[in-house]
């Protein structure tokens, strides 16, 4: 089970990092700063939460680790 939360940890950066290049702004209306880090947030907590289970699936299936 260490490995499946060090593997949220790396994903978590990476989807951050990748999320970066993202102009949200744009989507919100003016002084919804809140909404829009919540926002955020939640999408990249869903992508990681994707991503990780994919990989850790993938891993299982295919008896990688």
């Amino acid at each position: 089970m260490k490995a499946k939360a060090f593997l949220y940890v790396a994903i978590f950066i990476i989807v951050i990092y990748s999320m970066d290049g993202l102009n949200i702004n744009r989507i919100f209306k003016q002084g919804r700063v809140l909404q829009a880090r919540l926002f955020y947030m939640m999408i990249a907590l869903s992508l990681t939460y994707l991503v990780t289970n994919f990989i850790w699936d993938f891993s299982l299936a295919s008896k990688i680790f």
